[in-house]
C-alpha cells in the first residue's frame, strides 16, 4: 500500500486529490497538509512514501520545502503539483530533486499513474517536460535563454515582479524580509542585464512565462 501526504492550502484542491486516489486499491491518503511547516511535521510524525506537494505553500515556496524534504527524508518520492506551466518551474523542480512535476489541470487522468510511477522509484514526465530537459542536455548551459541562468530564488523573485507583486507581497510569500528580496531583484536585473520592473514583465511575457 502506498501511503500520500497532500501538501496544499487549498481544502477543496486535498479534496479532489483525496476522491481521485480513493477509486484505487493500493494507493491511501494517510495525511494532509496545507502549509510547509505542518507538511514537514506530518512527515516527522508518520510514514509516507509519497508527497503530492504543491510549489505554491503560503509559509515557504515548494521549491525550498521539496530540497528539505530530500535532505530529511530522501527515500520519500515528492510528485509536485502546481496550476504553474511545466516549462515555468519543471525543470527546477526535477533538478531540485522531484520525482516527478504533475499539473493541477492534468491530475484528474494522470495522478493515479504519477503517484504509482514515483511510488515504484521512477520518474514521472510528461513528454513536453521531457523534450525541454532533453533541450537542456543536449543545447549546454551557453545557448540556454537567459532566465534558466538565475538560481531559483532569482527565479522565483523575477516571476512575481513579472507578475505584478509588491515588495512586500514578495517579501511574505517568499518568507523573506523586503531588503533580502531587494538583493535578489539587483541579482535578476544584473544577470539579465535587464534596468527595471518593466523590462523584467516585458522579458518574461515575450518568453511566455507569464500571461
Amino acid at each position: 500500500m502506498t501511503k500520500v501526504l497532500i501538501a496544499d492550502d487549498h481544502a477543496i484542491v486535498r479534496h479532489g486529490l483525496r476522491q481521485i486516489v480513493s477509486e484505487t486499491d493500493d494507493i491511501r491518503v494517510e495525511g494532509e497538509a496545507e502549509s510547509s511547516a505542518q507538511a514537514i511535521r506530518e512527515l516527522r510524525d508518520n510514514a509516507f512514501d509519497v508527497v503530492l506537494l504543491d510549489i505554491s505553500l503560503p509559509d515557504k515556496n515548494g521549491i525550498e520545502t521539496l530540497k528539505q524534504i530530500r535532505r530529511e527524508w530522501p527515500t520519500v518520492a515528492v510528485l509536485m503539483l502546481t496550476t504553474h506551466a511545466e516549462d515555468e518551474f519543471g525543470v527546477r523542480a526535477i533538478k531540485a530533486g522531484a520525482a516527478g512535476y504533475l499539473t493541477k489541470q492534468s491530475a484528474a487522468s494522470q495522478l493515479v499513474t504519477a503517484v504509482r510511477q514515483v511510488a515504484s522509484g521512477r520518474k514521472y514526465i510528461s513528454p513536453s517536460l521531457g523534450e525541454e530537459l532533453a533541450r537542456m542536455v543536449g543545447d549546454g548551459n551557453d545557448t540556454r535563454p537567459v532566465h534558466e541562468l538565475l538560481s531559483d530564488r532569482e527565479y522565483q523573485t523575477f516571476i512575481m515582479i513579472a507578475s505584478g507583486k509588491s515588495l512586500s507581497e514578495m517579501a511574505t510569500s517568499l518568507s523573506l524580509s523586503p531588503k533580502t528580496v531587494s538583493v535578489y531583484r539587483s541579482r535578476v536585473l544584473e544577470k539579465m542585464h535587464l534596468k527595471n520592473n518593466v523590462e523584467i514583465a516585458q522579458y518574461a511575457v515575450k518568453n511566455g512565462l507569464v500571461t
